[in-house]
């Protein structure tokens, strides 16, 4: 059973994602949340195995809220649900911990998937969010924006390595194997593991 948090201050929203939820035999709500500071507080308090995570809450933002789940409780993935699909508010959520990013507008059927998804270790990315991160795809050489820490997770992405041996090798987080890949796939222009694998693989001498 896979438990989920709610957060978004709208309660016409948390009631249509309570009613949602109540439809799959394999999910299960455990709490819901106004703001992004309830929010942290019950993610702390039942340690849910997802949290559906809207952006613009009063007080503490979703962004904010994000970053302190993701450092208070690892085990907790955070599946961004909101209406902004902006670059800035994508990468932000994205570098501050979230695992997916999907949009209100999402079919019911794509909203319980990407719950799935991000506990099976993917990142469930909404298509109109994947095309604003490779927005700038058009640089000449993507390679010279990646850090050096970057060019190594996808020199073993390339390899065949899953994230867990590189996060083995690299001595940090599955998490943060995953970050450093968002990135990638941003700078590169690609939108998932194997381009990026097999760009790996033809540039090998460009990176």
């Amino acid at each position: 059973m896979i438990r989920v948090l709610i957060a978004d201050d709208h309660a016409i929203v948390r009631t249509g994602l309570t009613q949602l939820l109540s439809t799959a035999a394999d999910l299960e709500l455990v709490g819901a949340a106004g703001d992004g500071a309830e929010a942290v507080a019950l993610a702390a308090e039942l340690g849910p195995d997802v949290v559906l995570m809207d952006l613009s809450m009063p007080g503490t933002d979703g962004i904010a809220a994000t970053a302190r789940i993701v450092e208070a409780n690892p085990a907790t993935h955070v599946l961004v649900l909101t209406s902004f699909s902006d670059q800035a508010r994508i990468l932000d959520a994205l570098r501050a911990g979230a695992e997916g990013y999907l949009l209100k507008h999402s079919e019911p059927e794509v909203i319980l998937a990407g719950i799935r998804e991000i506990v099976a270790g993917g990142s469930p990315l909404d298509p109109k969010a994947a095309r604003v991160l490779l927005s700038d795809r058009r640089a000449a050489q993507p390679a010279a924006k990646l850090t050096d820490r970057e060019r190594e997770v996808l020199r073993m992405v390339g390899d065949g390595l899953a994230n867990k041996s590189i996060a083995r090798r690299l001595g940090i987080t599955e998490r943060t194997v995953k970050a450093h890949l968002t990135n990638v796939y941003q700078r590169l222009g690609v939108t998932d593991r194997t381009q990026a694998a097999l760009w790996a693989q033809r540039h090998a001498d460009r990176y």
